[in-house]
């Protein structure tokens, strides 16, 4: 039986229409309310999704009254291709809703604030990337399928498919910057090289990676700078990276002392002082004299601690508590400049200038070394034929 297409009944439909979408929306939210009695997950659902989801039912029961109940005209095309386009709009927000109580699901069991969060890290990592990737394929296939809704569009979509070949040559040589750094993300994301709250050490500065998108990584520096580098920077250069397997680090304090210095007694302060702070975490302490030359004696200090904010504080209080015990207990291992000044005795000074009598040597200072001299520099005597006869 054809339905009328007048506009009582499309009001009546439309209110039809609104009422089924609120029962919809009524009984699927008290299905998910049961289900968050023994779960935490409906709640997630429930605050990301519950908008869009209440939209996108009211938008499809209210074109599918209109389409039906509508008066015949020349706006039912148009009015038909709005409500396409509305919801198809709607309908990606609520897919992109869904992309998000996915990342919280996945993410509700791997939290970051403990110490032994190296798979969370990754996980997190992975999950931040896909969803990225994701929320852009999303739209993209949005706008595409908004365009083809207009006629002229179809056209200039069928002629850009057949020049596709050229088309994509040209756009891969325009972005190839761009793309080179989308699939730097991606592999970030899954080689597992770097991670969300990784200790990195990136051109000369330390931080913490704050935050990983496709086409850049940021790094939070420790007095609150941020620095933003492209994702190919992580795929191409060298860096540091002090909690790729765990976040336990092992750091050195050095002093140059004076030679006077007695390792012994500073070894048994260290342990006093690691034994006063919580910093440490017991592993590794170690005292050793590891260079003695130049004037000074290098101590060095090998302590360990958790993590490396942790260790940067450690090394800092084991300075400052042994310089205190230096000067207080042990003032002789404090570094010194010698010098040692000698005058040139009187006697050897005279005996030096030529001529001097009490001089002697195989060439000068007395007569008879002058005269072995002579035999050198003077005339050399040569015997006549008469005087060689016997």
């Amino acid at each position: 039986m054809p339905v009328e297409r007048t506009w009582l009944a499309l009001a009546i439909a439309a209110a039809l229409a609104l009422v089924l979408a609120l029962a919809v929306t009524a009984l699927v939210a008290l299905i998910v309310r049961l289900a968050a009695r023994k779960t935490k997950w409906p709640n997630a659902l429930i605050r990301r999704a519950r908008v869009p989801f209440r939209l996108f039912l009211l938008v499809v029961f209210l074109w599918s009254a209109v389409s039906v109940t509508l008066p015949d005209g020349d706006w039912l095309p148009a009015v038909n291709q709005a409500f396409l386009i509305v919801t198809i709009a709607i309908g990606a927000w609520l897919l992109c809703a869904l992309v998000l109580f996915l990342e919280d699901v996945a993410l509700v069991r791997y939290t970051i604030d403990r110490p032994d969060n190296r798979i969370a890290r990754r996980l997190r990592t992975q999950v931040l990337i896909l969803r990225r990737l994701a929320m852009v394929v999303v739209v993209v296939l949005a706008l595409g399928a908004i365009l083809l809704t207009f006629p002229g569009a179809q056209a200039v979509g069928t002629s850009v498919l057949a020049s596709a070949g050229l088309v994509s040559i040209i756009a891969g040589l325009a972005a190839q910057s761009t793309l080179g750094n989308v699939f730097a993300g991606m592999q970030i994301a899954f080689s597992d090289a770097v991670r969300v709250d990784d200790v990195v050490i990136v051109e000369g500065e330390w931080g913490r990676i704050e935050e990983i998108t496709l086409t850049y990584v940021v790094v939070h520096i420790w007095d609150d700078r941020r620095m933003v580098l492209p994702s190919t920077y992580f795929t191409s250069k060298p860096f540091q990276n002090w909690t790729r397997r765990n976040s336990e680090l092992l750091g050195s304090v050095e002093f140059d002392l004076d030679w006077r210095v007695t390792p012994g007694e500073m070894r048994s302060e260290l342990e006093r002082v690691l034994a006063r702070t919580e910093l440490w975490d017991q592993r590794v302490s170690v005292l050793q004299v590891t260079d003695a030359v130049g004037g000074f004696v290098r101590v060095r200090i090998l302590v360990t601690a958790v993590d490396a904010p942790t260790l940067f504080d450690l090394r800092c209080f084991i300075r400052e508590e042994m310089i205190a015990w230096l000067y207080r207990s042990s003032p002789q291992s404090i570094p010194r400049q010698r010098v040692r000044v000698i005058d040139e005795e009187p006697d050897i000074a005279r005996r030096a200038h030529a001529g001097d009598p009490d001089a002697s040597g195989l060439f000068h200072g007395d007569r008879d070394a002058d005269r072995r001299a002579t035999l050198f520099t003077g005339p050399i005597e040569t015997a006549g034929r008469d005087e060689r006869r016997p």
